[in-house]
């Protein structure tokens, strides 16, 4: 549906006819084409919702920054392709950038690499992930998509798509009938039901098979078509009494259909405790730049020491998922030998929690931060040095000053007040803070007052 307008047309009136038709588009998720006088496509661009991005264009205060902001000049109309879905919308993108090469679009040149979404094949329980070297030997045989222009807005989709299918996305090198499958301890992905956990021999090879299939059917389709076959599918397992197969279909079904709503209370998320972090994925993307990871940052646990004067010394534990606080997996430790050396303390919280992951039994988290500076992070790596397997990643936040301190380097790293990574450092520490402070007085009342007046 393009709307040409007249070269003599003044730049205002131009921006202000589109704005209004922009407007007028449907609220659904598609793909739009800007042009200029001659018909040429200048970008192309996705949206969730087409009114909402295409119309942020024409606003009078429209800051598209330096490298966009001349086509305003030139835009005289534009085209829409509504998608069902935004994974849709996002496929549709790739394809027209890499047909039409728009002007205003990144280019993909041979010194910029882009990435791809890659499904393993050769495993027996395929891995799904986000790379940037496709032809890589360990991805011969993969079902390869892209390249993709936008690395946040792949990495947002395949998030979504594990809350349906579950399938993993880790490098472990699982294989069925593996004896040491039976004593490992899935991550966190499995506790907020986004895994299988084939890793824990929690699911057949055939049936997470069958789930790699529908969701390699499902990017190859549109949802409506997927939902009716996959209900015909539900339906002949019901008839045949393989009840089992017919839920974990029913659930996907389901999945797929609420794909667009936010996180609630049943997913066993703090909805009420987001509002340190106003954009998680910002947040998690802007914490891997800062502290130099390659892969994407899903699993945050905080440390924290409470105590008065060294009596009822404790430790805590929080965990914070896609940058939201998972209150499942808090733990809270008695400290048992370390009195009022927070130093101390600190080692023993990290070797109490993390012996399973240092000994191969389970994945360590993606980040692991500690409240306090220097002193305190060189007490946690202390500890991590007395185990066979070390964690990614671990740092401390210092209150007051805010530095961040890494594993590895000597300078602190200092980050924007308003920077989004440090604003969830500070939402991790500051909750690790608040469980810690919570035993502690919980323990201080009951050797005030005495166990039975407590009830």
């Amino acid at each position: 549906m393009q709307t040409p307008f007249p070269d003599s047309e003044s730049r205002r009136e131009r921006l202000g006819a589109l704005l209004a038709k922009a407007r007028g588009l449907p609220p659904v998720p598609g793909v739009y084409l800007m042009k200029d006088s001659a018909g040429v496509v200048l970008y192309v661009g996705k949206a969730l919702r087409l009114p909402d991005r295409v119309s942020s264009y024409f606003i009078p205060s429209a800051d598209l920054g330096p490298a966009k902001q001349p086509m305003l000049d030139l835009v005289v109309g534009f085209d829409t392709i509504e998608c069902e879905s935004e994974w849709e919308a996002l496929l549709a993108e790739n394809r027209l950038i890499k047909d039409i090469k728009p002007r205003f679009n990144a280019r993909m040149s041979d010194d910029k690499t882009f990435p791809y979404l890659a499904i393993t094949s050769r495993e027996d329980f395929p891995r799904v992930l986000i790379t940037r070297s496709p032809s890589a030997p360990e991805l011969r045989g993969a079902k390869i998509y892209g390249p993709f222009v936008s690395g946040g807005a792949l990495r947002d989709a395949v998030q979504v798509m594990q809350r349906v299918f579950k399938f993993r996305t880790c490098g472990l090198d699982i294989v069925e009938g593996d004896p040491r499958n039976a004593r490992f301890r899935p991550c966190l992905l499995h506790a907020i039901n986004q895994c299988t956990a084939p890793c824990g021999g929690r699911i057949g090879k055939e049936d997470y098979a069958a789930d790699i299939d529908r969701l390699l059917r499902f990017l190859g389709s549109k949802r409506s078509a997927m939902l009716v076959e996959m209900r015909e599918q539900m339906r002949e397992a019901s008839a045949n009494q393989r009840f089992e197969q017919a839920a974990v279909l029913r659930d996907q079904i389901r999945a797929i259909e609420k794909l667009d709503e936010r996180a609630s209370r049943s997913d066993q998320w703090q909805p009420e405790a987001e509002s340190p972090v106003i954009e998680p994925a910002r947040a998690t993307q802007a914490l891997q730049r800062a502290l130099g990871l390659e892969a994407p940052i899903r699993c945050i646990e905080g440390i924290d020491i409470a105590h008065l004067q060294g009596q009822e010394t404790v430790g805590s534990k929080v965990c914070f998922v896609d940058a939201r606080p998972l209150r499942s997996e808090y733990r809270r430790y008695r400290i048992q030998t370390a009195g009022n050396n927070d130093f101390a303390s600190v080692r023993e919280v990290v070797l109490r929690r993390y012996r399973e992951a240092g000994s191969g039994q389970e994945l360590y988290p993606d980040v692991i931060l500690i409240d306090g500076g220097q002193g305190q992070l060189n007490a946690a790596m202390s500890a991590f040095e007395q185990l066979e397997i070390h964690p990614p990643m671990v740092i401390s936040l210092a209150k007051r000053e805010e530095l961040i301190h890494m594993q590895g380097r000597d300078e602190p790293l200092k980050l924007g007040r308003d920077n989004p990574g440090l604003r969830l450092c500070q939402a991790v520490r500051d909750e690790a803070h608040r469980f810690a402070q919570h035993y502690h007085h919980v323990l201080r009342r009951k050797r005030t007052l005495g166990e039975d007046e407590l009830g």
